[in-house]
């Protein structure tokens, strides 16, 4: 759902200004205390402090009220069994350099560790590998809920504005599929596609951009999955702390799943509860 707060003059509980110091502020102080290259465009990220004056962006900021970030349609492109890496970048890859950082939070802001986010895009001419994995790999947020992204900035191709697709879940909770794009591009205005609310804020660094988005999911329970110890299962050959490779099969309550992606599992990542790891068989 698309956040339609417009009105700069909208008030906290308490009946000051919403602005200044939030949760988000405070964590992003605390792990980015960075000055920020040239700002190119885009909206305002959940953890940044929210302007004095002006229209609330459609970006979700962070307080008790927050829409979680839309959904968008998965596309023709999705290929299960991406690699686990946090560079899509390999020797010879053309195009502008682009990273992309952020977090994972939940609709009250609490930060969400261990979320799985599995990237897909166009390479610089627009095109999709549809039969290896350049341009498509997951990756998890750390115990801040902050993840980074090294690739490149996409290519174009016919009917679509420039993006970059994800599929994000935190553990244990449904899948969030949708997109990202980018400030200024022409094709945004005809894409009919295009959601505003997922505009990235980018900035120029060198030769390279810096995108930056904040996910905000609307998660079941108030307290994040812990990231270790022993499942509560019913029974089977699955065990958390294991080195599961793409292929292996396990069984957990009298059910076989065969492994999708590479990863080490954990408490809350049990197979029936990660479709985008586990499948049945």
């Amino acid at each position: 759902m698309e956040d339609e707060r417009t009105d700069s003059t909208e008030t906290a509980q308490d009946g000051g200004p919403r602005g200044g110091i939030t949760r988000k502020n405070v964590l992003k102080a605390a792990v980015a205390a960075v000055p920020l290259p040239l700002l190119l465009g885009g909206v305002a990220l959940a953890r940044d402090t929210e302007p004095a004056d002006g229209p609330l962006t459609p970006t979700p900021y962070c307080d008790d009220g927050d829409d979680p970030t839309p959904p968008q349609t998965e596309g023709p492109y999705f290929k299960p069994n991406s690699p686990l890496r946090d560079s899509l970048v390999q020797p010879g890859t053309q195009g502008t350099r682009l990273t992309v950082s952020g977090f994972v939070f939940g609709l009250t802001c609490q930060p969400l560790a261990n979320v799985l986010l599995d990237w897909w895009q166009a390479d610089v001419n627009g095109a999709y590998d549809n039969v290896g994995f350049r341009f498509r790999g997951h990756q998890f947020t750390d115990q801040r809920g902050a993840f980074r992204l090294t690739t490149i900035v996409p290519g174009l191709y016919p009917g679509r504005t420039r993006h970059l697709h994800v599929k994000v879940q935190a553990p244990n909770q449904p899948v969030l599929t949708t997109q990202l794009y980018f400030p200024g591009e022409p094709r945004n205005n005809t894409d009919p596609i295009f959601n505003p609310a997922l505009l990235m804020n980018v900035r120029q660094n060198g030769p390279a951009k810096e995108g930056s988005f904040d996910f905000v999911l609307r998660v079941r329970g108030s307290s994040t999955p812990s990231p270790t110890g022993r499942p509560t299962t019913p029974g089977g050959t699955w065990a958390a702390g294991t080195d599961y490779r793409t292929g292996d099969q396990v069984g957990y309550d009298g059910v076989a799943y065969t492994c999708l992606q590479p990863h080490t599992a954990r408490a809350g990542w049990e197979p029936p509860a990660v479709p985008a790891l586990w499948r049945r068989t």
